[in-house]
């Protein structure tokens, strides 16, 4: 299949390491009925400035079909598909993984769902055994979308309690697209540094004729090289390989743990198998009936308000905060110093790589997916306010996964492009989009003005999916929990999925960071457990 390359949209206005930093969910992504709680579609904001007109009455982008969301009949019964759903998995020796006690091995699934007649493609998957000797397997998936749940498995012994991990085989896999599983190969290690590195003052022309430029050489280097798979990579197609993974793990119905993209990865599988879902658990949901203008609004005021938290945990300290007077005044002083950077990147470690302003963002808005790490973020910033960019870099590196050797360990700085593009569509009308960038800006200063826009204008496949609702129709009970303070995917967000899931029951965890399961401190971890352990259904609503 050709690609050709489609300019759906107006030039991004969105810098182009924001683009990679923002949206990596536990890493992240761009999404909301309402957008997080922003101003109403044409109303004024704060700010004085008219907000853009609604949504509902602008055309969206054109849609394709995916390969994978409607099927005849079930795959699983049918004979089209037996081939898949035979297979048993040979674990062996993993490659890359930490974990001593890890095993890995493949799954093999169509490409093209609907015709699988045109070859297959391998699915990494790996597992730590559990300890019981029934033990069954929970699948578990940390988000992105780009994000290998293969390596997810060096994390899973410090969020799980030791009684799950007896009690299951923890199962994670590369989605399509990611890491192992025909990952998408798009710039080089040493373009991506300069794709990542680059800046220039948001919101100019140079800005919007920088972001213009990455997105055309990404989108044409990954056409270029992995063209073959771009169209079959999107989240239903990623659903159907889960239930052959299910029936490769010998489980009549799937339990699964998914954060952040994991929610939208694993509602979707519950809506097209609804009768397969065992214990499900979303952690950090993501909206499905919203475009992608208003995932990228949601998460602008939701880093936003982090960004808030931050700045008043900061000063309020024991150690020593680089920022001065009340949350207003030291959210403005790391603006300054954010178009300071920009103006004259800070010299680190590395001569031949300064802290450049695209790369000191990247830092800071990976502070706000953790609390636990803010102690750290003051030291860091600290250092750079005084001159020095090295941890700040370290710390941007690390949110990329940049290995020490200048390679980066996984793709999934452009994976996350690949799967999000998609889908999710977003306004086609050019006037709107120019009027909601300037609404970012303006309203969420900090990161709004690097956010405005549309990374996939130059993709070379068209969105696949339109925005609605998942009732996932006769599943057993599914927990969705929401962390109030989460910037990626904000607490509104899991309130709609769970009101939208005929089984839904909803979880609410008071706190700052991304998700809530295994770092909520006992409440959260304390419920989940009880449903994977005991078939102990949460209480709907309950809040701590």
């Amino acid at each position: 299949m050709t690609l050709a390359a489609l300019s759906r949209r107006p030039l991004s206005r969105l810098t182009a390491a924001a683009a990679a930093a923002v949206l990596l969910l536990s890493g992240c992504t761009e999404m909301g009925g309402d957008p997080g709680g922003s101003s109403p579609a044409g109303e004024a904001s704060d700010s004085g400035q008219d907000a853009p007109a609604d949504e509902a009455d602008l055309p969206l982008d054109d849609l394709g079909k995916s390969a994978a969301q409607e099927l005849p009949a079930d795959p699983a019964s049918d004979s089209d598909y037996a081939q898949y759903y035979d297979q048993d998995i040979e674990w062996g020796e993993c490659e890359d993984v930490q974990s001593e006690d890890a095993e890995c091995g493949t799954v093999t699934v169509p490409l093209v769902w609907d015709d699988p007649s045109q070859g297959s493609i391998e699915l990494a998957v790996g597992r730590l055994p559990g300890a019981d000797e029934d033990s069954g397997s929970l699948l578990v998936n940390p988000g992105g979308p780009g994000a290998s749940g293969v390596n997810f498995l060096d994390s899973v012994p410090y969020m799980l309690s030791p009684e799950v991990l007896s009690a299951y085989d923890m199962v994670g896999f590369d989605p399509r697209g990611v890491a192992r599983t025909a990952g998408v190969e798009c710039l080089s290690d040493e373009e991506t540094d300069q794709y990542r590195s680059e800046t220039a003052e948001p919101g100019t022309a140079e800005a919007e004729d920088m972001a213009e430029k990455w997105s055309s050489r990404i989108a044409e280097a990954c056409e270029a090289n992995s063209g073959d798979v771009l169209p079959y990579l999107d989240t239903y197609s990623a659903a159907r390989d889960m239930d052959v993974l299910r029936a490769a793990l010998d489980s009549e119905k799937l339990d699964y743990l998914g954060y952040s993209y994991g929610t939208y990865l694993g509602s979707t599988y519950a809506d097209l198998y609804a009768d397969r879902v065992g214990h499900f658990v979303l952690d950090g949901a993501l909206d499905p009936t919203i475009t992608m203008d208003e995932l990228t609004a949601g998460q602008a005021e939701g880093f936003e308000k982090a960004t808030s938290a931050f700045v008043e945990d900061c000063l309020g300290s024991a150690d020593s905060c680089p920022l001065k007077g009340d949350v207003s005044e030291g959210k403005q002083q790391l603006q300054a110093f954010f178009a300071s950077v920009d103006d004259n990147p800070l010299q680190t470690d590395d001569p031949d790589r300064p802290l450049t302003g695209a790369l000191a963002r990247s830092a800071v808005m990976m502070l706000m997916y953790e609390d636990g790490q803010w102690s750290e973020g003051r030291q860091a910033l600290g250092e750079a306010m005084s001159g020095d960019g090295a941890q700040l870099l370290e710390m941007s590196d690390r949110s990329a996964e940049r290995q020490e050797d200048g390679s980066y360990r996984t793709n999934a700085n452009f994976a996350i492009s690949a799967i999000n593009c998609l889908d999710h569509p977003g306004i086609a009308d050019e006037q709107w989009q120019e009027q909601e960038a300037d609404r970012l800006a303006e309203e969420f200063p900090t990161f709004g003005p690097t956010m405005g826009g549309d990374g996939c204008s130059q993709w070379p496949v068209p969105p696949l999916r339109e925005p609605a609702p998942i009732s996932a129709e006769g599943a057993d009970p599914i927990v969705v929990i929401g962390t109030t303070g989460d910037p990626a995917t904000p607490y509104e967000w899991s309130v709609s999925l769970a009101d939208q899931l005929s089984s839904g029951v909803h979880l609410t965890f008071e706190g700052n960071g991304h998700t809530a399961y295994g770092r909520s401190g006992g409440c959260i971890e304390e419920q989940v457990d009880a449903y994977l352990l005991e078939d102990t259904v949460p209480e709907d609503g309950l809040t701590c």
